[in-house]
């Protein structure tokens, strides 16, 4: 057997080992080398041309083509899922206080089942979030033995961030900008979805700027109306939306920061009044505000329906009692009515997967409506 280093072997094997250099021809060698680089370098053309090619950046886009032009293939694909309808022409699922779940953190009372990720992978649409701010606690830190020791920072607490762990706040704690980038990174892994978000805003202008600033990518996706004259033209075709990336909108219910692409609800939507009451038998739709009613007419313009459906405290007993039949009858024969003839944009509810016997739930009532369209 021959015994080969084939680290030394030529592209053959049977290739015999060359004797190794002397010393001199090693230098030689290396002068050769040397020259012929030196050569090289002094040509035009030849190796320091591909090395500054090499280094050049690549070349810009043609002045006035947006970074995210969508392809062919993406407008088909929007075409298909949302054909012609525009943004007031269709329903989403939406849940109530989102962020008080089981799963985001440790609430004691929630009204979802399931983390906003989770919610978003299931169908839901719309989520309402409550905003406050928060002014880090020396005190909380030390009785909390080092667990809550949170920065100042926007944070979802449903009141006050400081009065009662798992009640009105809930540990670990949700930043708004942390539910926000859950969002963001949803609609960026699901190229054909449109989400909007409910603030119940209780923060500054400067503190959301703030706190939306760190969302990364969230600029890109936000809609902003003024820049698409809805007030003039209407809600865009959601097609239209998908293919522009502008697949974001937020609204508040605080008027001054429009700026931040941040829609004051009361001008650009009507809403009905958010509670069935204690015992859920409320079944009236008026409305939430005096001076918008729901079946508020303005020229070239329709603005967004929102539909409440929940009770002033949450139970999965008294959803599953409210999400089924009575949500779809109460659209049908009280808040469609009430609202001259439009079915809802979004139905908010509480755990929405739940619902009664009827076959009936949240998300079929809501793929009912579209289908009405």
């Amino acid at each position: 057997m021959v015994d080969m280093d084939m680290k030394q072997a030529g592209p053959f094997l049977g290739r015999p080992r060359r004797a190794p250099r002397s010393g001199r021809a090693l230098r030689t060698l290396r002068t050769l080398r040397t020259l012929v680089c030196l050569l090289l370098l002094a040509l035009p053309g030849t190796a320091a041309t591909a090395s500054a090619t090499a280094a050049r950046p690549p070349a810009a886009a043609p002045s006035g083509t947006p970074a995210g032009t969508p392809s062919a293939a993406t407008e088909a694909a929007a075409d298909a899922r949302w054909g012609d309808r525009r943004l007031d022409e269709v329903s989403f699922l939406t849940t109530h206080n989102a962020f008080t779940n089981y799963q985001d953190s440790r609430w004691t009372s929630v009204n979802q089942s399931e983390s906003v990720r989770a919610q978003l992978e299931g169908g839901v649409r719309g989520l309402s979030l409550d905003t406050h701010w928060y002014e880090r606690s020396t005190w909380l830190c030390v009785i909390s033995f080092g667990s809550d020791c949170y920065p100042s920072d926007v944070y979802l607490c449903h009141g006050d961030c400081k009065t009662f762990a798992g009640a009105t706040y809930a540990l670990p704690r949700q930043s708004f900008h942390g539910t926000m980038q859950t969002v963001v990174d949803f609609l960026a892994a699901h190229p054909q979805e449109v989400v909007t978000v409910f603030l119940e805003d209780y923060v500054s202008a400067e503190q959301l700027r703030q706190s939306l600033g760190r969302v990364r990518g969230l600029s890109d996706m936000v809609f902003r109306p003024d820049e698409w004259g809805v007030r003039q033209n209407g809600w865009p075709k959601v097609a239209d939306l998908v293919t522009s990336g502008k697949r974001l909108l937020i609204f508040s219910d605080r008027s001054d920061r429009e700026n931040l692409g941040v829609m004051y609800d009361r001008s650009w939507t009507v809403s009905n009044f958010w509670s069935l009451g204690d015992l859920g038998n409320d079944l009236t739709c008026v409305s939430r505000w005096s001076d918008v009613p729901l079946d508020r007419q303005e020229p070239g313009f329709r603005r967004l329906f929102t539909m409440s459906h929940h009770r002033n405290v949450p139970t999965v007993l008294t959803a599953a009692l409210d999400n089924g039949a009575k949500l779809r009858n109460r659209i049908a024969e009280q808040c469609r009515p009430a609202a001259g003839g439009r079915d809802p944009n979004f139905v908010s509810v509480d755990f929405h997967r739940l619902s009664d016997s009827s076959g009936h739930s949240p998300a079929s009532i809501v793929a009912e409506l579209d289908a009405r369209r």
